[in-house]
């Protein structure tokens, strides 16, 4: 594969084959995988995982897809890195890369994981950035896939704040691949001009269409997909949510929202989701603002249409398809 020796750092970076070769290869190590056919063949590899920003499903998809390719691997949490305070991204970066094979780097600026990938002379994966989310993407593509047969030509919405990593990288994958994207919110969370311009010209190459749009009813009408994510991301300071929550409430995934769509159409999220009050964050939003669910209601979170653990499971095919397309000898 053209990836060998590469890092994975933005869903901008690689073409529309790239892409699509990646969600084949997840396919292909998934069925292994359900088959029980052994595929260590990166054994002798090692890898670390630098982790500002923690979390469930990307320290647990990498882990377990390094142990099923074989390889060894180092979790270094907030606390367990010097990382920019002690030694610099660069000083950081030409270590680890003399001790591991693979490094990845979740947290916070973009430049961060840049600058890692300059120095490291390793493949440096990008576990989420403030700007990108490009391993979540393959697992997303992989999923739609799954249920829908096809990715060319479908109706992806996504709902909600859509100036960030996911819908940045959900926008630019669905350009890329040929799906009509439509961001569906307030405009004052509309992504930013530059990438939608970006995004547009890679769409009109791929026969597909980006569109922006405050109305629920027009954005979410004969959709294929419905996507949201958190109202507030982590890191970002408590006081937001009262804005947060005025702003995007009416784009809630609710049944109203979800009846527009087709009969067959599947809702997606990232993880983790406020949808009821089983969480310490969702009581105290509740004892705040008296919202019981947030960016998607329980019904739709647990009904028939939610494909999200399907999605979460393809995080760690999705990782594992990564790391061997880059690593691979």
């Amino acid at each position: 594969m053209s990836l060998k020796g590469r890092s994975f750092l933005n869903i901008k970076d690689l073409t529309t084959d790239e892409i699509m070769e990646l969600i084949n290869l997840s396919a292909e190590l998934k069925d292994k995988k359900k088959k029980g056919i052994s595929h260590k063949v990166l054994e002798g590899k090692n890898i670390a995982l630098i982790f500002e920003k923690t979390s469930t499903r990307t320290r647990c998809a990498f882990e377990v897809a390094a142990s099923d390719l074989g390889m060894g691997c180092t979790y270094l949490d907030p606390s367990g890195s010097q990382i920019g305070k002690k030694e610099s991204i660069k000083d950081t970066a030409r270590v680890l890369g003399r001790m591991y094979d693979g490094i990845e780097y979740r947290g916070f600026e973009q430049a961060i994981v840049t600058e890692l990938a300059e120095y490291a002379g390793v493949p440096v994966w990008n576990g989420l950035t403030n700007e990108s989310h490009p391993t979540q993407m393959i697992a997303d593509m992989l999923t739609i896939k799954e249920h829908k047969g096809t990715l060319k030509g479908l109706k992806f919405v996504y709902m909600g704040d859509a100036r960030y990593n996911m819908a940045n990288s959900l926008m630019v994958t669905c350009a890329k691949l040929g799906l009509d994207f439509v961001a569906c919110t307030n405009k004052e969370y509309f992504p930013e001009a530059w990438l939608v311009e970006y995004a547009k010209k890679c769409a009109a190459e791929n026969g597909s269409t980006v569109t922006l749009t405050e109305s629920v009813e027009e954005g979410c009408k004969d959709a294929d997909i419905i996507y949201t994510d958190v109202w507030v991301s982590m890191g970002e300071p408590d006081d937001v949510w009262s804005a947060r929550i005025k702003a995007l409430k009416p784009y809630q995934v609710n049944g109203q929202a979800m009846s527009y769509a087709k009969d067959d159409a599947i809702f997606m999220h990232c993880l983790p989701a406020f949808h009821d009050l089983e969480t310490g964050i969702g009581q105290q939003i509740f004892a705040k603002f008296g919202l019981s669910e947030m960016e998607v209601t329980d019904e739709v979170f647990e009904g028939p249409q939610s494909v999200v653990f399907d999605e979460a499971e393809n995080r760690m095919h999705s990782i594992k398809a990564i790391m061997y397309a880059t690593l691979m000898d």
